[in-house]
Order: C-alpha cells, then sequence, then structure tokens
C-alpha cells in the first residue's frame, strides 16, 4: 500500500466524506497496525490493533457466524442476528469505533466505523441475501457529508 501510494489515496478517500467501505483486509488496514506485519504501522484512521485469533479456535476462520449490534448504527441495526461469512486468521478484539460484533473464541468486531466509514470483517459479497442487504443498505444511509472523518495518519 505504502510502496505504491495508495496509503496517501486511502487516506484521502476516507477523510472526503464519500461514503467508505472497507472489507476483510480493507477493514483491518484501517487499523493501528496488526500483529500479521508488527513493523509496518496500520493507517491508524479507526482506534484498535489487530491480532491474531486465539489459539483456542481453527485458524483461518472460514464460517458463517451471525453478527450483533453494539451501538444501534442505521446500517447495523436491521442486520443484527444476521449470520454473514468470514475468512480470516487475524481480528481486532476491541475498539470504540465499534458497531458490531461476533463471537469465536471471544467477542471480536464484525463491523466497525464512524462517520463515513464502514468496515466489515466479513465478506457481504459472500453472505448470501444478508450481506447483498448489508451492502445495499451502505449504499443508500452511508451519511455523504463535506468533512467527513478527520484523519491525520
Amino acid at each position: 500500500l505504502r510502496e505504491s501510494e495508495l496509503d496517501a489515496v486511502t487516506i484521502a478517500a476516507a477523510g472526503s466524506g464519500r461514503p467508505f467501505l472497507g472489507i476483510c483486509v480493507g477493514m483491518q488496514m484501517l487499523f493501528e497496525g496488526s500483529d500479521e506485519s508488527p513493523d509496518e504501522p496500520g493507517l491508524g484512521i479507526l482506534g484498535g490493533q489487530v491480532v491474531l485469533l486465539p489459539d483456542t479456535v481453527k485458524r483461518p476462520q472460514m464460517q458463517w457466524n451471525p453478527i450483533r449490534s453494539t451501538a444501534g448504527h442505521p446500517l447495523v441495526e436491521p442486520f443484527d442476528g444476521e449470520w454473514m461469512y468470514f475468512v480470516h486468521s487475524y481480528a481486532v478484539m476491541s475498539s470504540d469505533d465499534t458497531l458490531a460484533t461476533c463471537n469465536y473464541g471471544g467477542d471480536m468486531v464484525a463491523i466497525a466505523g464512524r462517520d463515513n466509514i464502514i468496515a466489515t470483517q466479513f465478506h457481504p459479497e459472500k453472505s448470501g441475501q444478508a450481506g447483498l442487504g448489508f451492502l445495499r443498505s451502505f449504499v443508500e444511509r452511508v451519511p455523504v457529508g463535506a468533512t467527513g472523518t478527520k484523519v491525520t495518519s
């Protein structure tokens, strides 16, 4: 990302006020850092650290899992309890930007975001009708604003 200077493009897009969606690794790169690449900082757009899933679970997680809304966000709330498809070995276990969680060896962030930025650990494009509904809802409900999220990375 940094080699191709796409980090600056990503930061500018996230700070633009236009709807911004990160999926799976696209979500993970928005956080402060990751155990997967400990010497390389994340973009720091969302607060939290990406960590390896616990030894007590199979890695990678490749399965359907229900999500639980935690913040009453209008995009997320209609999908509370819906089963979404996950494929990953790393996850954010805790963040002030959490909008929904799921449980896989403990609670982890399934959806994070603020303002115009939404990020999912699951793959909505692989999550059947619920995932398609989530993508449709993202397009229809995520606010378009003049200021967007203040991004300082």
